[in-house]
C-alpha cells in the first residue's frame, strides 16, 4: 500500500511504501540494509498504549517524529515530537511576524486550544493590514473594509475567526461564564489561516511570476526580431 506524507520540515510530498517500510526496535538506527536512510521508519518504541513514528524526508535529509496513541487511554491522540508543532513551511515573503503568529499559534494549540484561537485571530489581523493595507482600531472594521475585496463566505468566516480569538482574549462579563474552545476546534482555524496564506500571499506570488517570467519570454523574442540577439 503507497500513500503520501508531507513534509513538516521542506512541504515536500514524499510517497510512503508500506510494503517496504521498517519496523525497529528500540535502538536502531534509521538505515536500510544497504546503509540507506527509508522514506518512512515505524516503530521505534512500541507499546499497548503508544507507537512512535519517524518520516525521514529525502528532498532536506530531515527526519519528523512523532507519537500515536494505540491503547484506551491515548486512542486517537498524537504528539508532534520533532519539529514540536503543525506549522507549514511559509515562504519569506510573507512578513516574518505574522509568521511567528501562526507557528505559535500551532506549537500551543493542544496546550492551550484557547490561547491558540487568539493567536490565529492575532494572525488574521496582521494579514489584512498587511495584504490589504488596512489599519482601523477594530479587526471588526479591518473585516468590514474589504468587504468588496473577498466574498460573502469568507467575509463571514473571517468574523467567526474574530469572535472566537475574541473568546480567549477578552473575558466574558459574567465571569462565571466559562467557554472553551477544543483543540480540533483551534486546529480548524489554523487550516483556514493555511488557506488564506494560499488564496492571498502564495497565489498573488506566483501569479506575479508567471506575468514576469511571460513578459521576459516577449521581449527576450522582440530582441530576437530587431537582431540584437
Amino acid at each position: 500500500m503507497t500513500k503520501k506524507f508531507i513534509c513538516k520540515f521542506c512541504g515536500s510530498s514524499v510517497a510512503i511504501d508500506f510494503n517496504t517500510t521498517h519496523k525497529l526496535s528500540v535502538g536502531s538506527r534509521l538505515k536500510t540494509e544497504k546503509g540507506e536512510k527509508t522514506s518512512r521508519g515505524i516503530a521505534i518504541i512500541s507499546t499497548d498504549e503508544m507507537t512512535l513514528y519517524y518520516e525521514f524526508c529525502p528532498s532536506c535529509e530531515k527526519t519528523s517524529v512523532y507519537a500515536v496513541g494505540e491503547g484506551s487511554e491515548f486512542k486517537g491522540k498524537t504528539w508532534n515530537l520533532y519539529p514540536d508543532s503543525i506549522a507549514k513551511q511559509l515562504p519569506d515573503y510573507i512578513p516574518s511576524s505574522i509568521i511567528e503568529d501562526y507557528v505559535e499559534a500551532c506549537k500551543i494549540v493542544k496546550l492551550s486550544p484557547k490561547s491558540s484561537a487568539t493567536l490565529s485571530r492575532r494572525c488574521l489581523q496582521g494579514m489584512i493590514r498587511d495584504f490589504w493595507n488596512v489599519k482601523k482600531s477594530r479587526l471588526i472594521d479591518e473585516i468590514d473594509a474589504i468587504t468588496d475585496k473577498v466574498d460573502l463566505e469568507t467575509q463571514e468566516v473571517l468574523h467567526s475567526l474574530r469572535q472566537l480569538g475574541n473568546i480567549g482574549a477578552h473575558p466574558e462579563k459574567d465571569i462565571n461564564l466559562i467557554i472553551d474552545i477544543e483543540s480540533d476546534e483551534a486546529e480548524l482555524l489554523i487550516l483556514f489561516i493555511e488557506y488564506l496564506f494560499e488564496e492571498w500571499y502564495i497565489k498573488r506570488h506566483e501569479r506575479k511570476s508567471m506575468l514576469k517570467k511571460i513578459k521576459e519570454i516577449n521581449n527576450n523574442k522582440n530582441q530576437i526580431k530587431k537582431g540584437k540577439l
